[in-house]
């Protein structure tokens, strides 16, 4: 047990190394977080060897994966019904060309400028079509927009440019199994049944130390994350729909939400970010840099090319509608499983893996990092007063940010 609670140190030191790096430097704790465990592999990894850090031990795994799975409920929680069901059209239109225009503008650049094969061209556009909901929803909570309209409906959209993924996934590369039937049946019986229970068991046991509510949340999550991975899908995917579903419960419950974020945020999520960034080879992407450098700026261009147009369709500001085309244009999570899926099923080389790795990682830093800096809606952000005033304001200056609580 030395070596584990070693090595949690050392994460736990490189998480609040990021946290107050964050602080330092004005930007999301996320993306702190990337970077940190991007030099982290790099250091670390030439000093002590390339495992040193420990990312691919089986207990790192669980708690990334379990902060990619909280944090991804957790979206989904904050998407308010009565929102979405007045900016469906704004929410709908966004998500929709935020996935189709990087879909077809990156599989193109990678047929036709790469040289890769027609299956290896399809798994790029997939893997570039992504939206990052945890990114962008640590980015939402991080200035308080999670509280605003704004927030909801950006975090709507990007609910529909994934489920565009997952769906392209499914359809081109992962046939419809048996188990597939029995995991969206599953999915579909506890989407239905929970919104029922969940109230009844939160006024029935809930309010007790031994946080009942906490644990009836993590058994389902993690149950049926259990049979997303039997049914060669996702975790995550069951994790943000039961989030959706659960909006009106949970997502009305503050003290809930507040308790289930220390959990997150404190403990989960930077296993998750920092052992994304520790994947990002540098040495490699110093000598062979195309690839990556293309994919990452077809996928950019492509977004703001299809997403901006639509913002402005929709009146919205224009420093508002560029920040909402930069958020639409991070990625991380659907676009790394999906970048392993092709790995694992032959459809891409190791080399192109890392090529398309890179890019959805470096596209989860360089569009929030631009966003933050240059095109912050600071009309938006909560009033000293507000109940989220209390949330970190990275990338503000320092005169117009909110104070803590």
């Amino acid at each position: 047990m030395t070596e584990i609670w070693a090595l949690a140190a050392l994460w736990l030191g490189l998480a609040l190394l990021a946290a107050l790096l964050s602080i330092w430097l004005k930007v999301a704790n996320a993306l702190s977080e990337i970077l940190v465990g991007t030099a982290a592999q790099l250091v670390l990894g030439a000093a002590f060897g390339a495992a040193f850090l420990g990312a691919d031990q089986a207990w790192i795994k669980f708690l990334a994966g379990a902060g990619a799975i909280v944090l991804t409920f957790l979206a989904g929680a904050e998407l308010d019904p009565e929102v979405f069901r007045r900016k469906w059209k704004e929410a709908t239109a966004v998500g929709l060309i935020s996935f189709f225009a990087p879909f077809f503008g990156c599989a193109a650049a990678a047929r036709w400028w790469l040289g890769w094969d027609v299956e290896a061209s399809w798994l790029a556009g997939v893997a570039m079509s992504t939206t990052s909901v945890a990114v962008v929803y640590a980015v939402m909570i991080e200035f308080g927009f999670n509280a605003t309209d704004y927030g909801k409906t950006v975090l709507a959209a990007c609910f529909i440019t994934d489920l565009g993924t997952v769906i392209a996934l499914g359809l081109i590369f992962a046939p419809f199994t048996l188990r597939t039937a029995l995991f969206v049946g599953g999915l579909g019986c506890a989407a239905l049944a929970l919104p029922w229970l969940t109230p009844r068991f939160f006024r029935r046991f809930g309010g007790r130390p031994s946080e009942l509510e906490t644990k009836f949340l993590l058994l389902f999550l993690f149950g049926l994350g259990a049979l997303a991975g039997w049914a060669d899908s996702e975790a995550v995917l069951p994790a943000y729909v039961l989030g959706m579903m659960l909006a009106g419960t949970v997502g009305k419950d503050h003290l809930l939400v507040r308790r289930l974020r220390t959990l997150t945020f404190g403990l989960l999520t930077p296993f998750y970010f920092i052992r994304a960034g520790s994947f990002v080879s540098v040495p490699a992407l110093i000598v062979a840099p195309a690839a990556f450098l293309l994919m990452l700026t077809v996928k950019v261009v492509t977004k703001i090319a299809g997403v901006y147009p639509v913002t402005q369709a929709f009146r919205s500001p224009r420093k508002e509608g560029m920040y909402t085309t930069l958020l639409m244009s991070t990625g991380l999570t659907f676009g790394t499983i999906s970048s392993l899926f092709g790995l694992s099923h032959g459809i891409v080389t190791q080399g192109q893996y890392s090529a398309l790795v890179a890019a959805v990682i470096a596209s989860a830093v360089v569009p929030t990092l631009i966003a933050n800096i240059w095109f912050l809606p600071h009309h938006l952000l909560p009033k000293a007063d507000e109940p989220d005033a209390g949330q970190a304001v990275s990338g503000q200056s320092s005169a117009s940010q909110v104070p803590r609580s």
